[in-house]
């Protein structure tokens, strides 16, 4: 595997594509938006300098990452070839079944196709394509290049060879890598946002402060964020969707978004975004 192209050049997307050049992949980033591929690439040049101003890159490292990658808002120019391709969009199952089937137009045939989807069926996205045995979840954490995990979603026709080759890439980006079956919310999602919607509750109901939950769950269980400031950080209105899609998936109503937060949304505070949420950033 030599070149990986990602789409969408989002907060994933842009994360995705900084591990990849860093760890010596020919990175291509696409996005219809030009002005996205701007602010991808100087946030990616923005962490890697604040990564050699703390001596965990070398400049050479950093220069390098910056010249294996190159941005295009030609989908097909950038899947072109491509050995791995990773979606990083939108939890919007018709535009990941849709932008899916146009990288596997653009690829050979044994190309890896990836969806870093946080909740949506890897099946149900592989169903947009000629080939759902080269279709994996591949789900990174923000921001990706400080966070250890990658999870992998084995669906139910992903082809084993795809499995194995995309844990020797996780390694290769040096993430410790898990593998789940297509399960609603996999392992992490599922956990994270059943925590999220919990103590957004508790904020409902007077418990106790924002702060004060996060510093519990920091403090005494070792997370290294609270659940209310990652939530903040994810994004309301993404939690939000994913916890929606989970309740009705699951059956279970403990998923459902509070009233609290769909009132949030509503109002504009998004978390970290939108400058509002939990917090004021």
């Amino acid at each position: 595997m030599q070149t990986v192209a990602v789409i969408g050049a989002g907060t994933m997307g842009h994360g995705i594509a900084h591990v990849c050049a860093l760890a010596g992949y020919d990175t291509r980033l696409t996005d219809a938006r030009a002005e996205a591929l701007d602010a991808a690439r100087a946030a990616i040049a923005g962490n890697l300098r604040k990564g050699v101003e703390k001596g965990k890159v070398t400049q050479a490292d950093a220069d390098g990452a910056l010249a294996r990658l190159v941005t295009a808002t030609s989908l097909t120019d950038a899947c072109a070839g491509a050995d791995l391709v990773i979606e990083a969009v939108p939890e919007d199952l018709a535009l990941k079944q849709r932008l899916l089937a146009l990288a596997e137009a653009a690829v050979g045939p044994h190309a890896i196709l990836a969806s870093n989807t946080s909740s949506l069926s890897i099946d149900a996205i592989a169903q947009g394509v000629t080939r759902p045995d080269r279709v994996i979840g591949m789900h990174f954490f923000n921001p990706v290049h400080v966070m250890e995990l990658l999870e992998l979603v084995r669906g139910p026709r992903t082809d084993e060879a795809v499995v194995l080759a995309s844990r020797e890439f996780g390694a290769l980006l040096g993430k410790d890598v898990i593998v789940v079956r297509d399960a609603p919310g996999f392992a992490t999602s599922r956990l994270g946002v059943a925590l999220g919607m919990e103590a957004i509750r508790m904020v409902e109901q007077g418990v106790a402060s924002p702060e004060d939950i996060d510093k519990a769950m920091v403090l005494g269980y070792r997370h290294p964020v609270g659940p209310l400031k990652l939530t903040d950080m994810v994004g309301l209105d993404v939690r939000m969707a994913i916890g929606s899609y989970l309740a009705t998936a699951l059956g279970n109503p403990a998923f459902e978004p509070p009233a609290l937060m769909r009132e949030m949304v509503a109002e504009g505070k998004l978390g970290k975004k939108s400058g509002r949420g939990f917090y004021s950033w």
